[in-house]
């Protein structure tokens, strides 16, 4: 029969837990489940996926049944996080009954799977998985004062986490460096964890619609043929590395009339951004997109020569084998799971983090040799079809859900 599946997201701002927890949705609902989906206020310049959410529609007009939790922040905040747990989640769950309640992010996972294990409905607790997205202990960084803030907030979320995990039935990971990272800081044990990679749409990225072609998007952006096109796709937010692609290839840029480096993306850190680069002298050769839509993505990627992505937290990023499916090779901070799909020397090159000489010399050699960047992009792009199809993801789904119900005892509602 078909179940009854909550998922609970601290956001719905466009990014790749988002757009994973999004197609699980809809994957779901496809297969005939009864779909809900629970997420904090949404606001900022990173864009949402709601209204994504709020379209869909299977053919035979099933929904995603969604719920704003107006407690549900990303920061912590006890006394939100109060009101969030005792009323928002506890009516969530009396309200929903849910048969899998799936947790993504820090805050919504910690909070959902509490609230799922306490509030049960009529007695029969509902099988609890969380997936985690990427690592929610912050880089120790900074000042002493910086370091002793970010060092207590990492406690705080790692006596949460290792409370949570005491409270749910399977941990989905997108990477296996997020089981390593967790078992090592004692949350949770083997057996809990399970990897299932982030699913994605991976069509657009095998072949070009019209008006998408690498040439369009280019004389869209106002890029030449002959331009050497480094590109990101991330928020202009902290630990993306944008400030790391400036201080590592202003010198080129300046050098290289020709190169030029194309920001697909928004967030809080724009104008100083875009301000430093400026300082640095080579905003001309900086294209901002600022935020679009998801559908263009694809085209976006297609019209780089490399993708840059030095970022210093990640689950797996997505950007990297979206990358790949396009042809584009990627340089890559060696950051958590990014090793996973941009494997050094197979499927792009990786770079230590922080190593900006590193940054720039692995962008410097894949410009001076065009064929190994399109060897290590052509690598990694029949195991990323397979590996990151969204209905690989959902299936994974559920067998992990499957397997959480018979330890919930509910295997009798599996579908």
């Amino acid at each position: 029969m078909p179940t009854r599946i909550l998922h609970i997201s601290t956001r719905l701002i466009l990014g790749g837990s988002q757009e994973n927890t999004i197609l699980s949705c809809e994957g779901q609902a496809r297969l005939g489940h009864d779909v809900h989906l629970a997420y904090g206020p949404i606001f900022g310049p990173e864009g949402s996926m709601l209204e994504r959410a709020r379209a869909f529609r299977t053919d035979d007009g099933r929904q995603i049944t969604l719920h704003e939790l107006p407690n549900m922040v990303r920061e912590l905040n006890p006394l939100k996080d109060h009101f969030c747990f005792h009323r928002d989640l506890k009516n969530l769950m009396r309200d929903v009954q849910p048969d899998v309640v799936h947790t993504h992010s820090s805050k919504a996972g910690v909070l959902g799977r509490w609230a799922a294990w306490k509030h049960a409905h009529e007695g029969a607790r509902p099988a609890v998985v969380h997936t985690i997205h990427g690592p929610p202990f912050m880089p120790v960084e900074g000042g002493a004062l910086g370091r002793a803030k970010i060092g207590l907030t990492n406690k705080i979320y790692e006596i949460a986490e290792k409370f949570a995990a005491k409270r749910c039935h399977t941990i989905v990971s997108v990477a296996d460096a997020m089981t390593e990272q967790f078992l090592m800081r004692g949350i949770g044990t083997p057996g809990l964890y399970t990897t299932v990679r982030s699913g994605m749409e991976i069509e657009p990225y095998l072949s070009a619609e019209e008006g998408e072609s690498r040439s369009e998007i280019r004389g869209e952006l106002g890029l030449s043929e002959s331009d050497f096109v480094i590109g990101t796709v991330a928020r202009l937010a902290q630990h993306k590395g944008h400030d790391d692609i400036l201080d590592a290839l202003s010198d080129k840029l300046r050098d290289h009339p020709d190169w030029k480096l194309l920001w697909v993306g928004d967030g809080w850190w724009r104008d100083r951004l875009l301000a430093k680069a400026s300082e640095l002298g080579v905003r001309a050769q900086l294209v901002a997109t600022g935020l679009v839509e998801p559908g263009r993505v694809p085209g976006m990627i297609r019209a780089m020569d490399v993708l840059a992505h030095p970022s210093y937290r990640e689950g797996l990023p997505r950007t990297v084998p979206q990358a790949l499916l396009t042809g584009v090779c990627p340089v890559a901070y060696d950051s958590d799971g990014t090793r996973e799909a941009c494997r050094h020397e197979e499927t792009g090159l990786l770079v230590e983090r922080g190593d900006i000489k590193g940054l720039r010399d692995c962008v410097a050699r894949v410009y001076d040799d065009p064929e190994l960047r399109t060897r290590l992009a052509e690598h990694g792009r029949d195991w990323c079809k397979a590996e990151f199809a969204a209905k690989t993801m959902v299936a994974r789904l559920e067998d992990v859900y499957r397997g959480a119900m018979v330890l919930a005892g509910r295997a009798g509602c599996a579908g």
